[in-house]
């Protein structure tokens, strides 16, 4: 298969889905949990048939209509209010116990503003230093071309992973943080494989078009990039469907993740590097000629 020829091919795929998600981002932004926003966060579950109007319509009568509510499964609610204080919280439940029924309390959380903050100055500052470290890491064992190759097609699984989630809004807790460090880990394994085997072969091969060898080299590691994705798949799909409530978030920015990072490290690293080392050569000849 002809993966750098066709290469204009998966950059198209790639900006279908990553362009509608920035515009996604800048209209609408991210659905932030109370972990980043700040806030109090407050599971139930009725014992009645209720509907998320009326969950809305019984916060209405204390000016919390506003609040996100999110429906979960067997009258269950999930539901997100600015900071209150536990008088607040108590009028909150009694309010929904009296215009709906009767109700047992799941979960209560509360996080404050500052701390709201500081999560999220810590998240993306761990996200800064694993982009360094990687791209130090690959510098120094292929060369700066491979390392830039490969950031970029980390920052496409990011920035794919974060599409789904705008575009879906579906809520981001300190989780998901850990889901994009785990999708930055597998990701570039998945791809220092292929730049690996494209080193050898052209230790082996003195005369060679690159275009070619990296087709081959793609095709000499598809079997075990495919092997390694789908099992993983396998085990992050049976915990999206029978894992806890709480970690569906994170198994879904895990499951597009690692979809992402399997595509780009076959169809994306490679062809980018292929590209920058011709934006080079163009460079030096032009600076040659000059």
């Amino acid at each position: 298969m002809d993966f750098v020829g066709k290469r204009k091919i998966w950059y198209i795929i790639s900006l279908l889905i990553i362009v509608p998600g920035l515009f996604s981002l800048a209209i609408q932004g991210l659905n932030l949990g109370i972990d980043f926003a700040g806030g109090n966060l407050i599971q139930v579950d009725f014992t009645q048939n209720v509907t998320t109007a009326e969950v809305r319509s019984a916060l209405g009568t204390i000016n919390l209509q506003d609040s996100g509510i999110q429906a979960s499964d067997n009258n269950s609610f999930i539901i997100k209010t600015k900071v209150m204080e536990e008088s607040e919280q108590d009028n909150l439940v009694s309010t929904l116990e009296k215009e709906l029924g009767e109700l047992e309390i799941q979960r209560s959380e509360k996080v404050g503003p500052t701390i709201g903050k500081e999560l999220r100055r810590s998240g993306f500052l761990a996200l800064g230093v694993a982009i360094l470290l990687m791209v130090v890491y690959i510098t120094f064992r292929f060369e700066f071309k491979f390392a830039v190759a490969a950031i970029i097609a980390l920052l496409h699984d990011i920035l794919v992973t974060l599409a789904f989630f705008s575009i879906l809004q579906i809520e981001i807790d300190v989780a998901f943080i850990a889901a994009i460090l785990t999708i930055f880990g597998y990701s570039i394994n998945a791809t220092i494989v292929i730049f690996d085997r494209v080193r050898e072969n052209m230790k082996k091969s003195k005369k060679h078009e690159l275009p070619s060898l990296v087709n081959t080299s793609i095709m000499q590691t598809m079997v075990r990039s495919i092997i390694t994705s789908v099992t993983t798949l396998f085990v992050l799909f049976a915990l999206f469907f029978f894992g806890g409530e709480t970690t569906k978030n994170l198994v879904l920015a895990l499951l597009i993740g690692i979809t992402s990072g399997a595509y780009s490290s076959i169809f994306l690293s490679s062809p980018l590097w292929i590209d920058l080392r011709r934006i080079g050569k163009n460079k030096s000849l032009k600076k040659a000629l000059a």
